[in-house]
């Protein structure tokens, strides 16, 4: 991707590119809007902060690059994310998560303390979160302490919900985060959310209903019509965190390896259950047994709802929000009745009902068809994992 000599870039109010040869990013500040929490750290301060990027202070890799645990002079600790290799590709990534973290402020999501941009090194500083990422807690090597319990998962589940509730109705414009996962969610001191990482984030004009682009973030979380199509929405961050839910709620990976050449996604292995209203057995065995089981059901139903393979069924995150906290119980009721978590006989039933009820040829069919769809939604979230 090429930059043209001193193109503005069209993101946002606060940035413009600016270049001789090679881009350049430069954030002005507010200019009379809100005050910046936010600063411009040296290259060199940074050195000193990492220890010049010591392996030791490393929290995590990924493909963008590296994160160091780092101390300012003040004793404040910050996590620096370095980019692994410059490029214009990376530089238009680093521009978009800095201008989305300097313009939204919510309890959920992660704050953006400033960054750096010399050379062609370029970092992106932010709070320390000392109980790492979900992820950890859940899967890596924190897994084995046990120390989420019932409690936190439910405010992780409700906060993480609010952090992208606000980026979907309240940021202006809204924003599309695209890469909602475990790895994303991290967790402060007292286990509070952060949702993180805008590295893939899309801005959305007001009246658009999605962005048609690139497809980019994790396998297994994917919502099947930007899997296939492009087609980037709220939604899409809608079913991710559906997927994360039923993770949180049961300790399983979005996608789990049967044999070498066969795959199950979390939604495959969850929806029988329900059906047969086997929620214990759904339940993280690390949580033995602690939970509260209406709450533990709600969060279950609520993510087969935002994990649906139909955009246009899923809720939004104000409703997710709201039916997590057991706000909207005449909505739950509804959503749970729904067909999708009906027993095969029960729903067995209720077709051959309005099978019987038809005379024309035209109504069976169009009920027919209207069931085929239903399961096709299942089948097509599982092709998503494999």
């Amino acid at each position: 991707m090429s930059i043209p000599l001193g193109c503005f870039f069209p993101v946002g109010f606060d940035f413009v590119v600016v270049g001789h040869g090679c881009p350049r990013v430069a954030l002005l500040r507010g200019r009379g809007r809100r005050k910046c929490t936010w600063r411009v750290f040296s290259l060199k301060e940074l050195h000193s902060a990492t220890n010049s990027f010591n392996y030791d202070n490393k929290l995590g890799e990924g493909g963008f690059g590296s994160v160091y645990w780092g101390q300012l002079w003040d004793g404040s600790q910050i996590a620096v994310k370095r980019l692994k290799v410059w490029s214009n590709k990376a530089e238009m990534q680093f521009a978009v998560e800095v201008e989305i973290l300097g313009r939204v402020r919510h309890k959920n999501l992660l704050s953006l303390r400033g960054y750096c941009a010399e050379g062609q090194e370029r970092l992106i500083v932010y709070d320390y979160m000392p109980n790492v990422s979900l992820l950890s807690h859940l899967h890596g090597h924190h897994s084995a302490k046990c120390l989420l319990d019932w409690n936190r998962r439910m405010s992780i589940a409700i906060g993480s919900a609010e952090g992208i509730a606000y980026l979907h109705h309240h940021a202006t414009p809204h924003v599309i985060h695209r890469d909602i996962k475990a790895s994303n969610v991290l967790l402060n001191s007292d286990f509070q959310a952060r949702v993180a990482d805008f590295g893939f984030a899309k801005l959305i004009p007001d009246g658009a209903t999605h962005v048609t682009t690139r497809v980019k973030g994790t396998l297994g979380y994917l919502a099947p019509e930007y899997a296939m199509f492009g087609k980037a929405s709220e939604s899409c961050d809608v079913y991710s965190f559906g997927i994360l839910l039923l993770e949180l709620a049961s300790g399983r990976k979005p996608i789990q390896t049967l044999s070498p050449t066969v795959k199950r996604s979390i939604t495959e292995w969850a929806l029988p259950l329900v059906r047969e209203k086997r929620f214990r057995e759904m339940a993280d065995p690390k949580l033995n047994g602690n939970f509260v089981e209406a709450e533990f059901e709600r969060m279950v139903l609520v993510a087969l709802l935002c994990a649906q393979g139909t955009p246009e069924k899923r809720p939004t995150m104000l409703d997710v929000v709201d039916l997590l906290k057991g706000k909207a119980n005449e909505k739950r009721t509804i959503l749970e009745n729904d067909d999708m978590f009906k027993s095969d006989l029960a729903r067995n039933s209720t077709e051959s009902a309005v099978f019987d009820d038809n005379s024309d040829g035209k109504s069976k069919e169009k009920d027919s068809k209207g069931h085929m769809n239903q399961e096709s939604d299942i089948k097509f979230e599982s092709a998503d994992g494999r």
